[in-house]
């Protein structure tokens, strides 16, 4: 890629960035910072949702080279490769359509790495001093700088697993890890609007009785978050595997509770996309493994997720982040089933992805916010 692709590139991203940056400076909102903040976890929650759905459209090599698209900065320049890519193989991985799915997709990724590099520049600015002399109220506070570095360097990561996800052709693992981060960029910059959010409305802090049940609460939402990582990397397996459909109905598999499986290669995690880590294709048996593991581990998560709900349900603070899980958890065990009784519509599926991120954001925050309220009994 060359300077020019490059520049250009970078251009997209600032242009993307723009918007939301711009809402920020023009806001009434004197706890700017907060609001960047919980704009990145809004973006990073639709950039989560898109990526499924460039995935599930097989649009994850719709430009087979990183971070453009057959050297070049868009697919209207890219024009001759893509239409000469797409006329040798029309049913394959390059036609316009997903070159502009992919490309979209990484120039949103690209605008919220602009936010976060907003973020830390704004508390190192503010650290010095020089950024609070002269601001308002709500604006002159020192933000410590050490947490949006953290974030600035995390979202690197996922740039690289993103990039290695091109390069290595969709091999699963590089798939499943660029998911997961996602995942966790968007718990990180959740917990860090939480943080925000107690400066600007703080919460009574618990007393007495309601501290037992907090710690009982603290507990149960960890498990639930250790639960929940799993959960996503099985679902993440699944996906990067193509074996959604490797079970078509529920809650038997292939007309058997316990059906044929190879979970040595299904399993095995340093392999190419279909082939087992000797070069051969991926036995339908080993798809199988995959998808079971992932269907009956849900039942756990259910169950863990479900007590931290209902553990949280009537605590104040907490109370309608609970409510709300609780319904996500519904609405993704009937996505899931229904994904497998329609034949892995791509809409249901899309929202099971977007279930999954909204489940990640509200445990973070029965997190946060339980760790906040139980804070005396720490003291």
């Amino acid at each position: 890629m060359d300077h020019n692709s490059f520049a250009h590139m970078a251009i997209t991203a600032l242009l993307v960035a723009s918007l939301p940056l711009s809402a920020v400076w023009i806001s009434r909102d004197t706890n700017k910072y907060r609001k960047l903040v919980w704009i990145a976890v809004f973006l990073t929650f639709d950039l989560i949702v898109f990526g499924a759905f460039t995935r599930l459209t097989d649009s994850g090599l719709g430009c087979p080279d990183w971070p453009g698209c057959y050297g070049e900065a868009n697919p209207f320049i890219a024009h001759e490769q893509i239409r000469a890519a797409e006329s040798l193989m029309p049913t394959g991985p390059v036609t316009m359509m997903k070159a502009w799915i992919e490309m979209i997709h990484r120039y949103l990724a690209m605008g919220i790495g602009v936010l976060i590099v907003a973020m830390m520049g704004v508390a190192w600015w503010r650290s010095t001093g020089r950024g609070r002399a002269g601001a308002g109220a709500g604006m002159a506070r020192r933000i410590p700088p050490g947490y949006p570095t953290f974030l600035f360097f995390f979202i690197l990561l996922q740039g690289a697993f993103g990039a290695w996800t091109v390069t290595q052709k969709l091999q699963p693992i590089f798939v499943t890890g660029h998911l997961v981060l996602g995942m966790s960029l968007l718990a990180l910059l959740a917990w860090f609007g939480g943080s925000e959010d107690q400066l600007h409305a703080p919460l009574p802090r618990a007393a007495g009785s309601q501290l037992a049940r907090l710690r009982r609460i603290r507990l149960l939402a960890a498990l639930s978050g250790v639960v929940l990582l799993a959960q996503l990397a099985l679902g993440a397996w699944v996906s990067s595997n193509y074996a959604t459909l490797a079970c078509s109905e529920f809650p038997k598999c292939g007309g058997a509770w316990m059906p044929q499986m190879d979970f040595e290669h299904g399993f095995h995690l340093w392999r190419e996309l279909g082939k087992t880590a000797a070069g051969h294709y991926l036995p339908f048996a080993a798809l199988t493994a995959i998808h079971w593991v992932h269907r009956n581990f849900a039942a756990v998560v259910v169950v863990v997720l479900g007590a931290t709900a209902w553990q949280a349900w009537r605590v104040d603070g907490l109370g309608k982040h609970a409510r709300w899980m609780a319904a996500v958890l519904a609405l993704q065990a009937l996505t899931g089933v229904a994904t497998i009784y329609f034949n892995f519509p791509l809409a249901i599926a899309v929202v099971h992805n977007a279930g999954a991120a909204a489940l990640v954001l509200l445990l973070t925050m029965i997190n946060y916010r339980a760790k906040y309220l139980a804070a005396p009994a720490y003291q």
